[in-house]
């Protein structure tokens, strides 16, 4: 049941993006009055589809194979037209017949689409379905950073505060933990009255995921047990609700986050841990310790419940839509770095390029809507970074093309286009393969 749900959550998720991706195409062509054959949602391979109608001179259908889509543009060299469909003289209404900027425009439209689709979604997410973010004023208000012993190593310490990266000051928390500052960056804080600056190597994105920390976080703040968990180690050991937690064998305990450090390395092992407890509020309170002691398990887990001091603060419409962009923005900086990893060989393809297989277990086993349009939201942007790039018969090939004739005056010839159509339509499906068989290698590894 669970790959199905998978699976429909990919088809529903792709089958949005690549609607909203031909529709781009379909309205830019329409505006310069260039007339679409077809308009097909999955394809209709050897002439058969499941469902199809005519409205002036365009066929809309679905197909029957769900691989995406494609708009027939009168006079264009793709996919689904060659030189041969293009003997005849050219027409005022087809693509071939109209200015470059005009072309242009059409080829950007898909990508322009997606890329506003990626944008509204993240931000409608922001808007509606999330609780606000944790403001970087709010953390150093609050004892600042709890830095990961990587951090730590990197030069980090607890309590330290963020003042900006790279320069810019940074008011969401989470822009601080970002992978793009992961894949190398200068972070300038304030520790005590000293302001530092340190810098994060470019490959510590790798170290991150290798170890699979968080860089640094927000929990540089005292442990005040707010609730137990019923039948819990702590339950069990005796803690009480409002127990500040001190010690935990040798270990002094500040913060959360060293909390949750310390306990990672007591797993399976015997502890001792001192909290302090207000046993008398009147006349006046009075606070004892008490020593408590258990053992550990795998996962090193007390079962207790942490009083969180920080208040979020609320999207608006404005900074939704800012955010939104901004974290569309850094999502795509961060695929083009990792492309470039892959392509300069300091990353392994096999370890980053992903099939539809890898991308319907990023969806995840449970129908989330939340999740859903999440993963929508991305895949709209990586869809878009994608037909960009300068590869024959992606949208990014044509550009191209269209460029090298607005700039020289030389429109490249249909023998040519079909050439090159065919060499990146072999690309693409080579692609395809090394995607699709990664998966299932990834799977029976």
């Amino acid at each position: 049941m669970s790959g199905l749900i998978m699976t429909l959550q990919l088809l529903l998720g792709l089958s949005l993006l690549v609607f909203i991706h031909e529709m781009g195409h379909y309205l830019a062509a329409r505006m310069f009055g260039i007339r679409v054959n077809k308009f097909y949602l999955f394809f209709d391979a050897w002439g058969y589809k499941l469902f199809s109608f005519k409205r002036g001179n365009t066929e809309f259908g679905i197909g029957w194979l769900p691989l995406g889509g494609y708009c027939q543009i009168a006079g264009m060299i793709d996919e689904t037209q060659g030189e041969k469909d293009l003997a005849s003289e050219p027409q005022p209404w087809e693509y071939r017949s109209k200015p470059a900027w005009q072309r242009l425009v059409v080829i950007f439209g898909g990508i322009f689409l997606n890329f506003i689709t990626g944008i509204l979604i993240l931000s409608c997410l922001l808007l509606g379905s999330s609780k606000g973010y944790l403001s970087n004023e709010t953390v150093s208000e609050f004892g600042g950073i709890t830095p990961s012993p990587l951090a730590q190593e990197i030069g980090f310490q607890h309590g330290d505060q963020i003042l900006n990266i790279d320069g810019k000051r940074i008011v969401r928390f989470q822009d601080a933990q970002g992978m793009n500052v992961l894949f190398g960056s200068e972070i300038n804080v304030l520790r005590g009255d000293d302001t530092l600056k340190i810098t994060i190597p470019k490959d510590t994105y790798r170290r991150v995921a290798e170890q699979n920390v968080q860089f640094f976080s927000a929990q540089n703040f005292p442990v005040i047990v707010n609730d137990l968990q019923e039948g819990g180690l702590a339950e069990q050991m005796g803690m009480l609700a409002d127990d500040r937690i001190l010690q935990i064998n040798d270990d002094s305990v500040f913060s959360f986050g060293e909390l949750q450090n310390i306990l990672n390395a007591y797993k399976n092992q015997d502890v001792q841990i001192l909290v302090e407890r207000k046993t008398h509020s009147i006349p006046y309170a009075i606070y004892e310790t008490f020593e408590l002691h258990t053992t550990l398990d795998s996962t090193g887990r007390l079962g207790v419940f942490v009083g969180i001091p920080f208040e979020l603060t609320q999207y608006t419409l404005s900074s939704a839509l800012a955010y939104g962009y901004r974290d569309g923005m850094d999502l795509l900086k961060a695929n083009a770095k990792g492309l470039g990893k892959v392509i300069s060989g300091k990353e392994k393809a096999t370890e980053t390029i992903q099939g539809p297989i890898g991308m319907a277990r990023i969806y995840g086993a449970k129908w989330d809507w939340s999740r859903f349009w999440y993963v929508t939201g991305i895949l709209s942007l990586i869809l878009a970074f994608m037909n960009f790039l300068p590869i024959p018969a992606l949208d990014g090939g044509h550009i191209v093309f269209t460029l090298w004739e607005i700039i020289t005056r030389k429109k490249p010839s249909d023998k040519f286009l079909m050439v090159t159509q065919q060499i990146g339509m072999i690309i693409l499906f080579a692609l395809m393969f090394f995607a699709f068989s990664n998966d299932l290698f990834k799977i029976f590894r």
